[in-house]
């Protein structure tokens, strides 16, 4: 009689006494060989019907402040860089840029949360195995820095007549050291929502989370260099142009390794469907800005067009992401297929005495 795999792997059943003479008999031989017969291999189409997973309850506003906390932080990079250069148009732009995003951003954020005093609880306290309690306080400390080095800019742009009285003398001074301290979180900010996205049971997000940090921080240095190109004139835009070249070659490279390093199936959403056609034209879009950048970003119609093209590219990639993986909770076979071939995998390399690769 055929019996199925998993009998291989029960233990041996104890006697049992007889219903009728209190005689003892055994269920077989000891190997399973007298279990129930191996049924078919089941398809799963839902759970009780509802999803294997449930679907984060994101929407576009959750899109928008991933897209802006990239802009948001590569900004604050280019913000250091026309400092430390001696550009001081390029390094007020992204100043600006960097203050108008962070708080677009948390704003979407908030808008998503549904009441703002959910986002101040998180900073009651740090908890280091949270990225959702992490990502707050990284959040609030780039936002500081980019706060006084943006409002000692405005504070210039209008001629120095904001109501500051003593305090203007103070804020020139913390300006430069606020700037550092934006940059240094800059990175964290970029890269943490890739963390939180993939520190979930969601199946393509945690297929990708060993490498969908690199894309997103290649899709921060996108969209912050395309929108330095479009705001700067290209006189002072070298550190946007070369901060674009560096982009597009991480955010291309990343996503080609992340792809190719998830399992076939947890990667099919992000080929598939809307968010496979938002995250190809990101990826040609990213490829065709970078061209730009190399052979006419010194002349100003160019550098504008090829700008734009890298902001897009990055937002595709945001959408398209967050798009994709909520699309893997609505078809069970995105977690159970997976899941299957990663048992297999541990029982062909003999891994059998755990509660995974044991029934």
């Amino acid at each position: 009689m055929t019996v199925s795999d998993f009998d291989n792997y029960r233990p041996p059943e104890p006697p049992r006494r007889s219903r009728r003479g209190g005689k003892r008999r055994r269920a077989g031989t000891g190997d399973g060989s007298g279990e129930m017969p191996m049924v078919p291999e089941p398809e799963f189409a839902s759970y009780y019907g509802r999803p294997v997973v449930k679907p984060p309850p994101w929407g576009d506003p959750i899109g928008a402040y991933l897209f802006l906390g990239g802009v948001a932080g590569g900004s604050a990079l280019l913000g250091l860089g026309g400092q430390l250069t001696g550009r001081p148009v390029l390094c007020r732009n992204s100043r600006l840029a960097a203050l108008a995003s962070v708080g677009i951003g948390a704003a979407a954020l908030v808008a998503d949360l549904g009441r703002p005093e959910r986002f101040l609880n998180m900073l009651r306290t740090i908890k280091p195995t949270s990225p959702m309690s992490l990502g707050s306080w990284i959040l609030a400390a780039f936002s500081t820095g980019v706060g006084i080095s943006a409002a000692s800019e405005i504070d210039r742009l209008t001629g120095s007549r904001l109501p500051l009285g003593p305090l203007r003398r103070l804020l020139r001074a913390m300006e430069g050291p606020a700037g550092l301290e934006a940059a240094l979180f800059a990175t964290p900010l970029s890269a943490y929502t890739a963390v939180l996205l993939s520190d979930t049971a969601n199946p393509t997000w945690n297929a990708a989370r060993e490498d969908l940090p690199f894309v997103f921080v290649g899709s921060a240095s996108l969209a912050a260099a395309g929108l330095a190109m479009v705001t700067t004139p290209v006189r002072e835009a070298g550190p946007a142009r070369a901060l674009a070249v560096l982009g597009v070659a991480a955010d291309v490279i990343a996503f080609r390794v992340m792809e190719s390093r998830m399992d076939p199936v947890a990667a099919e959403p992000l080929r598939e469907g809307a968010p496979g056609r938002m995250l190809a034209w990101s990826q040609r879009l990213a490829v065709a800005g970078g061209i730009g950048v190399l052979a006419a970003g010194r002349h100003r119609p160019a550098a504008a067009a090829c700008g734009m093209a890298l902001l897009s590219a990055s937002a595709l990639t945001r959408f398209g992401v967050l798009r994709a993986g909520i699309r893997s909770t609505e078809d069970p076979r995105y977690t159970i297929e997976p899941q299957k071939r990663r048992l297999a995998e541990r029982r062909k390399a003999g891994v059998v005495g755990d509660s995974i690769t044991t029934a």
